[in-house]
């Protein structure tokens, strides 16, 4: 009874058990099969990913930059496939020290930073970036014959320039990760800079990668390519010439532009002193800097072209209207002299303009008045920024003219008181020998797409007609005469007609109003052949030690320059030396000519406006003189004003225009 009583109460016991443990199982099963359903529909992307975090690695690869050329192809910056070394810190064999002390030499760093380095976290750190080739390959010896492990190489696409400073100014350079920081560079690093591509490798556990060579993945190379205007062989020359006259002068630094003016082309930009944009890391912040649109500066006398083009336009001036010179003239109480201390007394306009007269611009500027003058500088686009495709534009300083004080008036009409860049003045100059048209002046030629095809043109664009065409001709025949017969006599170039003007101005100082005493910027502007005008040439001087004017130290560096460029360019010597004469409008206005009696063996020679080819040649026939016309159609201006009194066949150059 016992025995069977004990059995009966165990079996619910039993069975209390199985079904405590049923429940567990049953527990365990759920939960189990919740953390299945867990893993696989909530969390299972996030584990995939740490999978493959731990077992795959993404390099991101720069395809190279685009490359540069002149205008006539030749390669300016180009990029190179470079090798860059990095280190797996957990893979370093046989050790950090040993490591760093046998590759800091050759790397050129401090062992201490290349420990450092590799006893970083994780199993990528750089050790040196863009390796010169002589080097990479010894690092390569060196882990070959200590059996080095944790290293290796990515090859990275790294800037060169061939030409080492050539353009610096213009090109800029590029920093680390290929990006663009000065120049071209920066402003075409959109376009230029190749695509990133990113690349998976699978790694193992210890996350060495399973292909090293996937390291070499090299992408397809997909950054545009740009063509210049700038002519290479012409910024030799410039920058060659500045070299020389820096040296000479021991001046603090020199600037020379070289524009197309029947385009807007630059063909050259250089400044000095310059830098290597291979190593632009060694020069300093100030010698990157392009001074031919960022620097501003007073123009001086250079500035008076285009006083004279306002007046010349507003009819207020003719060339052989006279002037009375005392040597100084005093305006609001400032006194104002002439550079040369001296007095001209009775003095023509041409003679103000090919001797640079002070007062005589004073008189000219208080004519056409502030508002006047004014609305023609800002017409010649003084005051803004002319859009080049270049960083750092300065937009330089003009008066708001109606808040100028006479004193003002007459400072500004001697191109002082006002700054300008260099930029600004050589586009302005070239107005004038672009027959009074203002264009705007460019870089880049092109951009072309990787397979040559274009990506986008730069056209010739006008701005507006500054001047008519018949005062721009006036004005380049009293600026040849600066050159031919006046104070920039040493701009002349052997065989070629040119016009220009000189500049000396006092140095502004860079840290507050006023000027620096003693300190001077010597400048020159002049273009040519006067005939058909294939460049202007602007050379800014700055602080020369010794001579300090524009004629003296700045015509030179015009004329070496503009020599060159003409041989360069196979442009002809021209054939009639005769200087180039004041054009007028095919109908000009009558005016009453003087009396005028020639002395014996002297002839007068007559008005040939309007006349034709034949007729023209006719008239001067059976007055004793001698014709060399230009052009055809009917004439519109003479070299040799008519009724002026002249020797027996002399030779009067007449032009002609198609109506």
């Amino acid at each position: 009874m016992r025995i069977r009583q004990r059995s009966q109460t165990a079996a619910p016991m039993v069975q209390r058990r199985i079904a405590i443990l049923l429940t567990v199982v049953l527990f365990v099963v759920i939960a189990l099969a919740g953390r299945i359903a867990w893993v696989q529909f909530v969390d299972g992307k996030d584990m995939v990913m740490r999978v493959r975090n731990q077992l795959m690695d993404n390099k991101v690869l720069q395809s190279p930059r685009g490359t540069i050329y002149d205008r006539n192809g030749r390669e300016l910056a180009l990029s190179s496939l470079t090798k860059s070394l990095y280190a797996d810190p957990a893979q370093i064999k046989p050790d950090k020290e040993t490591v760093a002390g046998l590759l800091a030499p050759v790397l050129g760093m401090n062992a201490d930073t290349l420990s450092e380095r590799m006893g970083l976290e994780g199993h990528f750190v750089w050790l040196k970036r863009m390796l010169d080739p002589e080097v990479s390959q010894k690092v390569i010896e060196i882990i070959k014959a200590h059996d080095l492990k944790g290293l290796n190489f990515i090859e990275e696409s790294k800037r060169f320039y061939p030409n080492d400073g050539l353009a610096a100014h213009i090109l800029g350079f590029v920093g680390t990760d290929d990006v663009g920081l000065e120049g071209l560079e920066l402003v075409l690093d959109k376009d230029i800079k190749g695509t990133l591509s990113e690349q998976a490798i699978e790694t193992d556990s210890r996350g060495i990668p399973i292909f090293q060579s996937i390291f070499n993945f090299l992408p397809r190379k997909e950054g545009k390519n740009v063509q210049l205007t700038i002519d290479s062989t012409i910024q030799f020359i410039v920058e060659q010439s500045l070299d020389k006259v820096m040296a000479n002068s021991h001046a603090s630094a020199a600037t020379a532009i070289v524009m197309n003016p029947r385009t807007g082309e630059i063909l050259a930009m250089a400044n000095k002193p310059g830098y290597n944009p291979n190593h632009f890391e060694m020069f300093s912040e100030k010698q990157w800097k392009n001074r031919a649109v960022s620097i501003v500066y007073e123009p001086g006398s250079t500035f008076k072209s285009i006083v004279a083009a306002a007046a010349l336009q507003e009819g207020l001036v003719t060339p052989e209207e006279r002037f009375s010179d005392t040597g100084f003239v005093e305006v609001s109480g400032r006194r104002i002299q002439n550079w040369s201390g001296e007095s001209y007394g009775n003095i023509s306009f041409t003679d103000i303009i090919k001797n640079s007269i002070n007062t005589g611009f004073v008189q000219i500027g208080m004519r056409v008045g502030a508002v006047k003058l004014n609305d023609y500088v800002r017409n010649f686009g003084f005051g803004k920024p002319t859009g080049i495709e270049l960083p750092g534009e300065e937009q330089g300083i003009l008066f708001d003219p109606h808040n100028m004080r006479d004193s003002d008036l007459a400072t500004m009409s001697i191109g002082q008181s006002i700054a300008v860049t260099p930029l600004q003045l050589i586009t302005a100059v070239s107005a004038i020998a672009n027959d009074g048209v203002l264009l705007k002046p460019k870089i880049i030629k092109e951009v072309l797409n990787a397979d040559g095809s274009v990506f986008s043109a730069s056209p010739t664009e006008v701005v507006r007609q500054v001047i008519r065409s018949d005062t721009a001709h006036t004005l380049v025949g009293l600026m040849e005469k600066v050159v031919s017969e006046g104070g920039g006599k040493k701009a002349a170039v052997a065989g070629y007609r040119f016009a220009g003007k000189t500049g000396t101005a006092e140095k502004l100082n860079e840290h507050g109003g006023g000027y620096e005493t003693g300190h001077y910027i010597a400048s020159f502007i002049g273009f040519g052949p006067v005939e058909d005008p294939q460049i202007t040439v602007l050379i800014v001087i700055d602080d020369p030690d010794g001579m300090y004017y524009g004629g003296e130290i700045a015509a030179p560096v015009f004329s070496e320059i503009a020599s060159q460029i003409m041989r360069y360019l196979n442009i002809p010597p021209s054939v009639n030396t005769i200087p180039a004469a004041p054009q007028a409008t095919a109908n000009p206005p009558v005016q009453s000519m003087p009396s005028v009696t020639p002395s014996a063996g002297q002839i007068l020679v007559p008005n040939l406006v309007g006349r034709t080819v034949r007729e023209a040649a006719d008239i001067l026939h059976q007055a004793g003189l001698a014709m060399f016309p230009v052009g055809t159609g009917v004439a519109v201006s003479q070299s040799i004003p008519p009724h002026t009194a002249v020797a027996a066949d002399s030779q009067v150059t007449v032009y002609f225009e198609s109506r």
